[in-house]
């Protein structure tokens, strides 16, 4: 059976990132700022794929912890690969 899980947009996903991480980490404020503008991960971005800017925002997101942080990384992971 197909997984029928809606995909939600990058920007949701953003905004649920920023109310739960208050001191977002500097090197990932221009990442989150992209994907508040995003719908999925193939658009783009200036000259930057979704792709490369969800992975971005994962390489500099290692500060933001706990069982919130692991199930949105868990679902932008997945959404790159």
């Amino acid at each position: 059976m197909a997984n029928t899980t809606p995909v939600r947009s990058l920007n949701v996903i953003a905004r649920e990132i920023r109310a739960n991480w208050p001191k977002v980490y500097f090197g990932a404020v221009p990442y989150l700022d992209a994907m508040s503008q995003l719908v999925s991960v193939n658009d783009d971005y200036g000259l930057d794929s979704g792709r490369s800017i969800v992975n971005y925002f994962l390489s500099n997101a290692t500060q933001f912890r706990g069982d919130v942080a692991r199930r949105i990384k868990a679902e932008l992971k997945a959404m790159v690969k």
